[in-house]
């Protein structure tokens, strides 16, 4: 069975065709499965997706350890000073 695009050239392929009528690709030359799949540039089987991302984007970047305490205490401070006079 043949594809109704010709998976090299991209050209239609009528019904009848025994060949694609825009590169001559028939199926001992590329209309077998494993051609239709050569061609969706798909990564390979030894793909690090970790490598990847590292090329991709560098290296992590630096995570935020947390609010030092005295942003901490200055926060609930100005919180019941609020607090306080929204209650007068």
């Amino acid at each position: 069975m043949h594809p109704d695009t010709c998976p090299h050239c991209g050209a239609d392929v009528p019904a009848n065709a025994k060949a694609c009528p825009g590169c001559g690709s028939d199926e001992s030359t590329g209309w077998s499965e494993q051609a239709e799949a050569d061609g969706l540039d798909l990564p390979q089987d030894d793909f690090n997706y970790q490598d990847f991302i590292q090329q991709e984007f560098g290296p992590k970047p630096r995570v935020p350890r947390g609010v030092h305490w005295f942003w901490w205490l200055l926060g609930v401070v100005v919180l019941i000073i609020l607090v306080t006079i929204w209650f007068r």
